[in-house]
């Protein structure tokens, strides 16, 4: 069976709505410009930390392989990509958040 498939799992929604800029766009003014701007932010922070846990990845592959007995590198993809999910996280911990006091707030 072939695991690799399940190390670079991207949602499909998130995927087309890049592709397609499916969000709202008839809004007037500026607000989905900005929504816009943090939507690309966010994803390409997505893509960032992904690409750093792949990094890290690859290092213990090559060490375990014996292919490199350089533990330095290792160590900093190994930290790279530990702070990046960390980062990640966080961001959606506050994101999930706001969404729920916005949600509790009566009208």
């Amino acid at each position: 069976m072939d695991i690799s498939s399940l190390y670079s799992v991207n949602s499909g929604v998130i995927q087309n709505a890049i592709n397609n800029k499916t969000f709202d766009t008839s809004v007037s003014g500026g607000s989905n410009d900005v929504f816009a701007s943090f939507f690309d932010s966010a994803i390409q922070s997505l893509n960032q930390t992904n690409a750093y846990i792949s990094d890290a990845e690859d290092e213990e592959i090559k060490l375990a392989l014996g292919e490199t007995e350089n533990t330095h590198d290792l160590t900093i993809a190994l930290q790279k990509a530990s702070t990046a999910l960390q980062y990640t996280v966080a961001v959606r911990d506050k994101f999930l958040e706001s969404y729920r006091t916005i949600m509790n707030m009566q009208i």
